[in-house]
């Protein structure tokens, strides 16, 4: 079974692009910790050697948080700003990343240096970076047509007393056809991505065009394969949180065990990422193939898209 192929090449591939995830791993680390750390200061200044930490240790004293409202006040809006930015380099690091990583999954390369994986990122980025902003712009438009608006023409209908749990309904129906619609809209994506990292060429509208169009040819193979991955992911992430958020260490040998624990399993969450990665890549490549085959039996150019 293709799928079964697919899910198994996508694994190989993104355990051989283990330098992109060591990469992606330390530069999301820094990045969080450019936010994490000047927080933190700004606290240990804020509380110094008070009891304050023992006093909400339990329970929440709402008198120690009246005392501290100026404050935090005044260390709110330099979190916000730190997040806001956090935000935008984190958005420009992923696309960087993105880039690299499907450099080094496609099997054009045989060597998975990391020289390659930051030519990839570099080469890609524009292309990646346009295409990341219309799938997104796809799926907030989406998010708005499928449930935004039938939302507020619902809480704002004045016709009569409203059916009782319609607005429940109409919100339930609308999560599971966003649900089913994600998949198309990720495999249109990493399609496209795989294409243009393919190509030496950069044309990001084009490689979005094979996306739709490569999606829409395989839907029968592809969606399963798309759908399986995403299940798995959400299966490990609601894992993972089951897991640790009742988790409370207080001594520092448990504090340092449960970073450590938490750095694996974020290290297991992006090599997921990118087995998704791997797995469409892999199809990609397949579909290449046979047109290749083809092209060398019939002498006929055919093009990808």
């Amino acid at each position: 079974m293709k799928i079964l192929l697919y899910l198994k090449s996508g694994a190989g591939r993104s355990f051989n692009a283990w330098r992109g995830i060591l990469i992606t791993w330390v530069t999301v680390l820094f990045l969080i910790s450019l936010l994490v750390l000047p927080v933190k200061s700004g606290f240990k200044g804020m509380l110094g050697s008070s009891m304050i930490t023992e006093q909400l240790k339990d329970t929440v004293n709402i008198d120690v948080i009246s005392d501290l409202q100026q404050e935090i006040g005044a260390i709110l809006p330099v979190i916000g700003a730190g997040f806001l930015l956090v935000c935008f380099f984190g958005f420009l690091l992923n696309i960087f990343l993105t880039g690299g990583i499907f450099t080094l999954l496609s099997n054009k390369q045989s060597s998975k240096s990391s020289s390659l994986f930051f030519s990839g990122g570099a080469s890609n980025f524009w292309s990646f970076l346009i295409i990341n902003v219309i799938i997104t712009a796809i799926i907030i438009l989406s998010v708005i047509v499928i449930s935004v608006i039938p939302i507020m023409i619902l809480s704002q209908s004045n016709s009569g007393n409203p059916e009782p749990g319609i607005m429940g309904k109409t919100v339930r129906i609308a999560l599971i056809i966003l649900a089913l619609l994600l998949p198309v809209l990720l495999l249109v994506a990493d399609y496209a991505r795989a294409w243009q990292a393919d190509n030496s060429e950069k044309k990001p509208f084009k490689a979005i065009g094979f996306g739709f169009m490569r999606t829409f040819k395989t839907f029968f193979l592809s969606y399963p394969l798309m759908l399986t991955v995403i299940l798995v992911q959400a299966g490990y992430g609601a894992l993972v949180i089951y897991k640790l958020m009742p988790a409370k260490p207080s001594a520092a040998g448990d504090v340092f065990l449960f970073f450590m624990l938490s750095q694996l399993l974020f290290i297991i969450k992006i090599l997921m990422r990118i087995w998704r990665y791997g797995c469409i890549t892999s199809a990609f490549e397949d579909v290449i193939a046979v047109q290749k085959d083809y092209q060398d039996m019939t002498g006929e150019v055919v093009s990808p898209v």
